[in-house]
């Protein structure tokens, strides 16, 4: 059977009274040439059992549940087990915005010869539509949501996976690393790809480690690629005058 265009990538703990939002919006998709991997740590409650039942409609869907180190633990090895040539992570308590969502960023990616595409997202946290388009100088200050980012899978053999130091925003670091290269080819679409629901982990939990690090970071990777001002406000946070 050839590969699948897209793995979709499902971390779950708990989730069975959100999984199904997710895993529906994906069964309403127009377009069928996915995979679907749920990356259980696992759990206590039915969500490896609502997994199941949806075995039927989605093919090709794999379930695993074990015990992992959080989110990124369990998006990394899910990231190895994946044969999709795109690879998006979903929250378990996200969907689709539209049933075309995928179709869409499929025939954005087959003219274009990218590593990375996005859109927006949709939540009441970002009173609607979060973010637009992304440049070096918004990318130090704000994050591309995770359930709005497609990324091809030599990103992550360019790249390498997420950094388990940091619990709650690996995503924003190891966008950081891909989106301040200027070998990876990225683009921005006008879609809304998800709706985002406001209080997952990385939502409602401060990451002391990445923040304390991200000045650093930012300025390493990008002060040729930053703005003096920008680059002046990383020297100030540096410094502990901001």
């Amino acid at each position: 059977m050839p590969s699948p265009l897209f793995s979709i990538i499902i971390p779950t703990y708990n989730s069975a009274k959100t999984l199904e939002v997710s895993l529906q919006s994906i069964v309403n998709q127009t377009f069928s040439n996915l995979e679907v991997i749920v990356m259980d740590g696992a759990s206590t409650d039915r969500t490896v059992v609502i997994a199941q039942e949806y075995v039927s409609s989605i093919p090709r869907m794999q379930i695993y549940s074990e015990k992992d180190n959080g989110i990124y633990d369990a998006m990394n090895k899910a990231i190895a087990k994946a044969s999709g040539e795109w690879l998006f992570f979903m929250g378990s308590d996200d969907g689709f915005y539209s049933e075309t969502v995928l179709e869409q960023i499929a025939n954005e990616i087959t003219i274009s010869e990218i590593d990375a595409i996005y859109g927006d997202v949709y939540s009441d946290r970002f009173n609607g539509r979060y973010a637009g388009e992304f440049t070096v100088d918004k990318l130090i200050k704000q994050n591309i949501c995770h359930q709005a980012l497609f990324m091809h899978r030599r990103l992550f053999d360019k790249i390498g996976t997420f950094n388990l130091k940091y619990k709650s925003h690996a995503d924003w670091d190891h966008n950081i690393r891909w989106f301040f290269r200027s070998s990876i080819r990225k683009k921005y679409v006008d879609i809304v790809v998800a709706n985002y629901a406001d209080g997952g982990y990385s939502s409602m939990n401060f990451d002391k480690a990445f923040h304390k690090v991200r000045p650093y970071k930012c300025l390493y990777l990008g002060f040729t690629k930053l703005s003096r001002k920008s680059v002046k406000k990383l020297i100030k946070q540096i410094l502990g005058y901001a």
